[in-house]
């Protein structure tokens, strides 16, 4: 089984608020090989893209592969990490408190994702000395002054 390293990050301008800008950025490793992807879109969230940020780096592998990925995200690293999940999905995705499940619909996709890669969570302190973490917020941001710029 492949050994791949990922780093992600999801980031948002407005959170909260309307009409939002989101992206995010991932930096791939295999070997001596290195990726980046960046992607920006409107009118979501920071959970929404951290959690996008970590689907979409796992649905570029091709096979079943052994993943370290790294994230600043407590939301998705707890979630894995603290067995959240299993809790969800036993009290019919509804959390501690009885609300429904924010973002089903992703978490759905990275549960699917993570029966097929075996995936050790990683957290990360954003904003920091972590050179590969920098560089996804990085990307992120790039993505985001790119759509902007585009738009006008």
């Amino acid at each position: 089984m492949k050994k791949i390293t990922i780093y992600t990050d999801g980031a948002c301008r407005g959170n909260g608020k309307e009409n939002t800008i989101g992206a995010y950025g991932i930096v791939l490793m295999y070997n001596e090989h290195k990726r980046e992807i960046k992607k920006a879109v409107r009118n979501t969230t920071n959970n929404i893209m951290e959690l996008t940020a970590v689907i979409e780096a796992l649905k570029i592998l091709k096979e079943p592969c052994e993943v370290q990925l790294y994230s600043d995200s407590a939301y998705v690293v707890n979630a894995i990490n603290n067995k959240w999940i299993d809790s969800w999905l036993k009290n019919g995705w509804r959390t501690s408190s009885k609300e429904p499940v924010k973002n089903r619909e992703l978490w759905e996709k990275l549960i699917e994702l993570l029966s097929y890669h075996h995936v050790k969570f990683i957290k990360v302190k954003g904003h920091s000395d972590n050179e590969y973490n920098n560089r996804c917020d990085k990307l992120a941001n790039e993505a985001m002054d790119e759509m902007l710029k585009n738009e006008v």
